[in-house]
């Protein structure tokens, strides 16, 4: 075997993600796709389309938000076929399902599908039925494939761009706060009264809870990672959200208690969450930019 051919063949395995992977990321984007449209575009008719009625229409923008944010992450690691580059998104859809599974079972009486609301639109009480399903199915589905695509044979490329020290240090405090309200407003509802700007029901708290929790997840993986070619896919995504939230919020502004602190630094949050994304995203290298055996400086 001639080691001048070898020595830049092309790494297999773990390095592409596999085609069940890929199906995967092909289904949730369709579902995202979606939720945004449902819950983005028509935010007053959750009663309506969607599976749950969501009040206020904020709420409703706020989770759309976060599904157009979860849309590009999918959308983007299917460009990438490295699967070290797609694991840090992979691992933040996994987290979400999870989570929205268990504030589905905690809260199945709220949707459309309750006796309560036999008298709700078909689309909605099949909406409700649909995402039940998807919820329980995809994170099953995605513990298998990744336990599948981690054993896949293969190496991971060698990291080649470190993350700056100050933008790894404002993705691990963004990652605290994250985690911090998220994992509080998804274990105790009723502290939303405190870290929220505006009402939430247990029902949304849980599941705004879990898009926190997801994106914290995410921010804590790439400042360990401590890469820029394994950060810019979750870097566009932390950036479209950011950037989405602030549009929500100047759009939908009246629920919001602007006399309350917490307001602002909610503002404050989801601007830092922006310029955070677009700075990963500006200092990280394009996909494909290096190819095996190239130089990295």
């Amino acid at each position: 075997m001639d080691p001048a051919t070898t020595a830049v063949r092309p790494a297999t395995g773990r390095r592409q993600l596999l085609p069940a992977m890929r199906g995967l990321l092909v289904a949730f984007s369709v579902l995202t796709a979606l939720a945004v449209v449902a819950l983005l575009v028509l935010p007053g008719r959750t009663a309506e389309v969607f599976a749950w009625t969501i009040q206020p229409p904020l709420t409703a923008a706020f989770l759309g938000a976060g599904y157009a944010a979860g849309c590009t992450l999918v959308v983007l690691s299917l460009r990438d076929p490295v699967w070290a580059n797609s694991r840090v998104p992979v691992l933040t859809i996994l987290v979400f399902t999870l989570l929205t599974l268990a504030a589905t079972l905690l809260h199945a009486d709220r949707f459309h599908f309750a006796a309560e609301f036999a008298a709700a639109p078909l689309l909605a009480r099949g909406a409700a039925w649909f995402w039940t399903a998807v919820y329980v199915v995809v994170p099953l589905a995605m513990l298998v494939v990744l336990v599948l695509q981690e054993r896949a044979p293969g190496t991971d490329p060698p990291r080649r761009r470190p993350v700056p020290s100050v933008l790894r240090a404002a993705l691990a405090v963004e990652s605290v706060v994250l985690l911090g309200v998220g994992a509080a407003i998804s274990v105790v509802p009723s502290s939303a009264e405190t870290l929220w700007p505006w009402t939430l029901t247990p029902l949304t708290a849980r599941v705004v809870g879990a898009w926190l929790v997801a994106f914290g997840v995410a921010t804590a993986l790439a400042a360990l990672a401590g890469d820029l070619e394994r950060l810019r896919t979750a870097a566009v995504a932390y950036a479209v959200f950011g950037v989405l939230v602030l549009v929500v919020l100047a759009v939908h502004r009246d629920p919001v208690a602007w006399d309350r602190p917490v307001a602002w630094l909610f503002v404050g949050a989801a601007a830092a969450v922006a310029l955070t994304g677009a700075e990963g995203v500006r200092r990280a290298p394009r996909p494909g930019r290096h190819r095996p055996g190239a130089r990295t400086r």
